[in-house]
């Protein structure tokens, strides 16, 4: 399985911070930029690099020069706060953007917005989105992906659940998911546990009440599609 799960000790101690409840909106942004700058470099440590001639200010040398072009796809919203930290590595990387929102009663993940132009005009797409929980968005994500052309994706989150990636590995085995960390599972309502609560409404304040307090008040409908999940990565 193509998972890669962090062990820098920095990643563990940022992480850590980043779950408190207790870290404010400003915080919590600068901590989601700071780990996808040190995913960002793990996830990147593969791709290949052309020789290419320069000069020092002492003599010229054969150096390497990043290969295959890059295009970065955050999920909106949440992912929109991983672009800044992955430009700053790759500055010459593509923006391109994907919405997506997830069904609170399905889990199913409803396509809102795609500005993708008609052919791939990149090698290398990294999906940007801090939580992989059911893996839904992610897998369709890919899906639209591969069907615009792109040779290759890898998926770069800062927790994911064991469901989401079960789902995603199962419908793109090719793809390398890059994380923090691995968490226990998803609750009734598809939040990842124990993760750090809904990371849009953390990084922009959005809190709205008791309503939107992870975990509370599961329907029917959307406990029975976790516990599928569930059934299916047990067996």
């Amino acid at each position: 399985m193509p998972l890669h799960v962090s062990q820098h000790p920095l990643v563990a101690h940022k992480l850590a911070i980043l779950r408190d409840r207790t870290t404010e909106p400003k915080k919590f942004r600068e901590l989601v930029r700071e780990l996808t700058w040190l995913l960002g470099y793990e996830a990147m440590a593969d791709l290949a690099v052309r020789p290419e001639r320069i000069e020092t200010p002492l003599e010229p040398m054969t150096a390497a020069s990043l290969e295959p072009k890059v295009g970065l796809i955050p999920i909106l919203r949440a992912g929109l706060g991983m672009v800044d930290a992955m430009l700053e590595l790759l500055p010459t990387a593509e923006v391109w953007h994907i919405g997506l929102y997830r069904d609170e009663r399905t889990l199913k993940p409803v396509e809102y917005y795609n500005k993708l132009p008609d052919a791939a005009t990149v090698q290398v797409c990294l999906i940007l989105d801090p939580m992989l929980a059911t893996g839904g968005s992610a897998a369709a994500t890919v899906d639209i992906l591969t069907q615009w052309g792109a040779a290759r994706v890898k998926q770069v989150s800062l927790i994911a659940a064991p469901e989401g990636v079960a789902t995603l590995s199962t419908a793109h085995p090719d793809i390398d998911i890059h994380v923090a960390a691995l968490d226990s599972h998803l609750n009734e309502r598809g939040y990842i546990v124990p993760g750090l609560g809904d990371a849009g409404d953390r990084q922009f304040g959005t809190f709205a009440g008791p309503e939107s307090v992870p975990g509370h008040g599961p329907d029917d409908e959307t406990a029975e599609v976790v516990r599928r999940l569930q059934r299916d990565l047990k067996s």
